[in-house]
């Protein structure tokens, strides 16, 4: 008697139950863990020439003060936990990839996965720019700004705090176009959709702009907002551009699926 070889389902072969998924969840995460932590570790060890590089920003003359006893380690350790997560990002986005790539269909995973190297060039170009160009002009206005009558001495706390949230964050934001042509690209989201909202993307950006910047100054809010927005309705115009309506998948024509 012939023995039928078992038939392979290629839809039961792609399912996971909720315990594997939280499995996998729990290893995708160990992994982003530990990038964190070596990545901190090697900045800690560098944390001399990176705050003198961080320092660059100011004037020559300008010197920055530490008020408490505690401010200078604590704040190196901060420089040194934004440094390693820079580090770390392309390991934290693949694995964050990785998780949610079996949702998406064949053509949706190769683009993404093409898209890891402009990820992380994206988020590299927005710290570089935030740092070469947008900073120098911010800080020279805020160092001049009444500067003839009040003498601007900047805690060290303050000016880490600032140039750290700023640079990692509109890094991350560099990305949001990159994010928005996937999604408008795989269906998701479209131009005219992104544009209807556009109000409401300020108000978002108001807060992500009042959450990055460590002081409640409209002047400082809106040198990290100004970027933000060119950055969202560049989005739009990549979206009109690239938006392709998402076919909804037939399942009854797989040629797994049986006729009854």
């Amino acid at each position: 008697m012939t023995q039928q070889s078992p038939t392979f389902d290629p839809v039961e072969a792609s399912q996971m139950t909720l315990i594997e998924h939280l499995n996998e969840l729990r290893v995708r995460l160990m992994w982003i863990v530990a990038s964190l932590l070596v990545g901190t570790i090697a900045a800690f060890i560098f944390a001399r020439p990176i705050l003198t590089f961080i320092r660059t920003p100011l004037d020559e003359s300008a010197m920055l003060i530490a008020i408490g006893p505690t401010d200078t380690i604590i704040n190196v350790f901060r420089v040194s936990f934004m440094v390693g997560a820079s580090i770390s990002m392309p390991i934290i986005v693949y694995h964050l990839v990785a998780f949610v790539a079996p949702g998406l269909y064949p053509h949706e995973k190769r683009m993404l996965l093409l898209m890891l190297p402009a990820i992380f060039g994206l988020f590299v170009s927005g710290m570089a720019f935030t740092f070469y160009v947008m900073l120098p002009v911010a800080l020279a206005f805020l160092q001049g700004f009444f500067g003839d009558i009040i003498e601007q001495s900047w805690t060290f706390d303050r000016y880490v705090g600032f140039i750290t949230r700023v640079v990692f964050w509109i890094g991350v934001s560099f990305e949001t176009p990159l994010v928005l042509a996937f999604l408008a690209r795989i269906g998701i989201v479209s131009g005219p959709q992104l544009l209807h909202f556009w109000r409401h993307a300020i108000v978002v950006i108001a807060i992500v702009a009042a959450i990055i910047t460590p002081t409640i100054d409209p002047v400082n809010m809106a040198i990290v907002m100004a970027p933000l927005i060119v950055l969202y309705f560049f989005s739009v115009g990549l979206a009109y551009l690239l938006y392709r309506p998402r076919t909804p998948r037939d399942f009854s024509q797989e040629p797994f699926i049986k006729d009854e």
